[in-house]
């Protein structure tokens, strides 16, 4: 009851103004309001991109970056990432979504995608983070770039996942990923 009363009060909301899509990557503000386009990739809704996820057919990358361990932690402290809960089977390559990212991890997101792909540029990947966060269309943006043709954005990420109540589990981000931008 209380799901369809939120459906309600969504759907009466009065739409915001949406971001327009930059000429390169967003460079800044991370978490605002995204584009409703990428420009040579298709935008996907949260039951768009369940229905690729039941496929089995996708790849699915997640980019959410992962907060570095703070520098100044007292010696003996211990430091505990917080989980990542996800979608399940998905790739995480955390800080990839980045505008200006560092060449060490451009091969490292690249070589991401070669397995995640198979090493097929045409192989359908799918990128995500969370709602309003610009990081997952730059990661697709640059997958654009880097010449994979069939790329999924979904924008509501893991929070229009969790909203709609599909299934999530912990993962872990690939190894070997680069250790400062």
């Amino acid at each position: 009851m209380q799901r369809a009363v939120v459906i309600a009060l969504l759907a009466a909301a009065p739409v915001l103004a949406q971001e327009p899509e930059p000429d390169g990557y967003r460079m800044d503000h991370y978490r605002a309001p995204v584009p409703e386009t990428l420009s040579g990739g298709t935008v996907v809704d949260t039951e768009t991109a369940h229905a690729l996820w039941q496929s089995g057919e996708v790849a699915f990358i997640d980019v959410l970056p992962r907060p570095p361990k703070p520098a100044n932690l007292p010696a003996g402290t211990i430091w505990r990432e917080k989980p990542r809960h996800s979608i399940p089977g998905a790739m995480w390559l955390p800080n990839v979504g980045y505008g200006a990212i560092a060449p060490v991890t451009h091969d490292w997101f690249r070589a991401g995608l070669d397995r995640a792909t198979g090493g097929d540029p045409a192989h359908p990947v799918l990128f995500f983070c969370l709602d309003d966060c610009w990081m997952s269309w730059n990661a697709a943006r640059r997958a654009l770039d880097y010449g994979y043709t069939t790329v999924y954005w979904y924008p509501e990420g893991t929070d229009g996942w969790t909203f709609a109540d599909y299934p999530t589990e912990v993962i872990e981000a690939e190894p070997g990923e680069p250790v400062a931008q």
